[in-house]
């Protein structure tokens, strides 16, 4: 034997494998495998990666690197099936993806990729996952929701509740703060067998619910929202939480998702969900007008639009009013809540408030007077107002609208 094949090194193991229709499109990706595997990574294009997880090297790979853009989405079903057959053989699974519709993503998601990176890759953001998932799994957060903010409630799916959509015209008018204690309101109406209240936030992105009320996020909400086709009245109620055991609150999801990573239908079974689960069923709303508006808009009872006295709100009352038309929706269920409304005895912010409806051609039916630094109190602590600064003027408005919603309720109920 010669000295030259004695001395020839090994090939080094394959970790990690690139899965794509043609890793050439994915230029930074391969520099980034290079940086972080040197030579112990390979390229499988779609077709060869099936039958090389079926060869012994398989058992050797840390993960794999499955890069696709917009022209694979006709292939997601192939794509997931790989996905499948790692998960199988514990290989941890790295989504990349560059212009890929959310739909796609979020069902390549559910069908088990572990992590996701946008492409082009961020820098350091391929390292960032591989170390993630090199770490041992986190216990479940579930474990950390204390027993006492666990819903006990029960479905009974045998009630038709009322729901009442709060949407933010403008950013600061107030909506979350709103919505929140316009909930604990009527959750507190009665002292003895009092209605019961759901509230839902459903700004999937910048929600804040679970801060007013000192929430703990869950991952079951995303796994509710993900599979609203499998979700019943049992599995929805076990996503929520109880607050001061009153109040039930779905919150936003842990993560921060696309608007749209939920379509009309889901919306629509969630919201008929809780509507048969509930008596009243609050809904926080994004400022963002997305494909599931017009869903909440058509379900909703009353649709309140919060505003503020400024040329803002006049102005995106205005195109939501003129979107709403061109339409043809029921813009007719708009009822306009005016935050930080001038005092009684300030004349002249009471004219602005008049010509502000006239200009717009709307009536501002609820007008909430200025809660002052109490709110934002109240807020940095998880609490409503009611617990706080129950003589707070904003907090007297909205139990006076919450009795009001409440008594019109129970005359209907009366009347049928």
């Amino acid at each position: 034997m010669s000295s030259s094949a004695m001395l020839q090194p090994e090939p080094a193991p394959i970790m990690a494998c690139t899965i794509s229709r043609d890793v050439q499109n994915f230029d930074l990706l391969i520099d980034d495998m290079e940086a972080e595997l040197g030579e112990s990574w390979g390229d499988l294009s779609f077709e060869d990666a099936a039958a090389f997880f079926d060869q012994p090297e398989a058992n050797q790979l840390e993960f794999v690197a499955i890069a696709i853009d917009d022209h694979d989405e006709e292939r997601l079903a192939d794509i997931g099936g790989l996905i499948n057959l790692a998960n199988e053989r514990d290989i941890k699974v790295i989504l990349i993806a560059e212009e890929v519709s959310p739909i796609a993503l979020h069902q390549l998601l559910r069908m088990g990729a572990g992590d996701f990176i946008p492409y082009p890759l961020p820098e350091g953001e391929l390292h960032a996952a591989i170390e993630r998932l090199r770490k041992p799994a986190p216990a479940a957060p579930e474990a950390d929701v204390p027993e006492e903010l666990r819903t006990t409630i029960r479905a009974t799916g045998d009630r038709n509740g009322v729901v009442l959509p709060v949407h933010g015209l403008a950013g600061g008018t107030g909506a979350t703060s709103i919505a929140v204690n316009l909930a604990w309101e009527l959750a507190n109406i009665e002292k003895e067998n009092g209605p019961r209240v759901c509230l839902l936030d459903l700004d999937l992105q910048f929600g804040t619910v679970s801060t007013y009320l000192d929430l703990p996020r869950r991952d079951a909400v995303y796994e509710l929202l993900s599979d609203t086709d499998s979700m019943d009245n049992d599995s929805f109620t076990q996503a929520l939480l109880t607050f001061n055991e009153k109040l039930h609150v779905l919150t936003a999801p842990a993560e921060m998702l696309p608007l749209d990573i939920v379509g009309p239908e889901n919306i629509d079974k969630l919201i008929e969900t809780a509507r048969t689960n509930f008596d009243y069923v609050v809904v926080d709303m994004p400022s963002t007008l997305v494909s599931w508006t017009e869903t909440v808009l058509h379900q909703a009872h009353v649709y309140f639009a919060t505003i503020e006295l400024d040329m803002r709100s006049a102005q995106n009352a205005l195109r939501m009013i003129r979107a709403l038309k061109s339409e043809e929706l029921p813009y007719e269920k708009l009822r306009y809540a005016l935050n930080r409304a001038p005092k009684f005895t300030d004349l002249t912010g009471k004219g602005r408030v008049k010509r502000l409806a006239e200009s717009l051609d709307i009536t501002i039916e609820v007008q909430i007077p200025d809660g002052g630094k109490p709110v934002v109190q109240s807020g940095d602590h998880g609490l409503p107002l009611m617990e706080t600064a129950a003589k707070n003027p904003m907090r007297k408005e909205i139990q006076k609208l919450a009795a009001s919603i409440h008594e019109i309720n129970q005359a209907a109920e009366t009347g049928r």
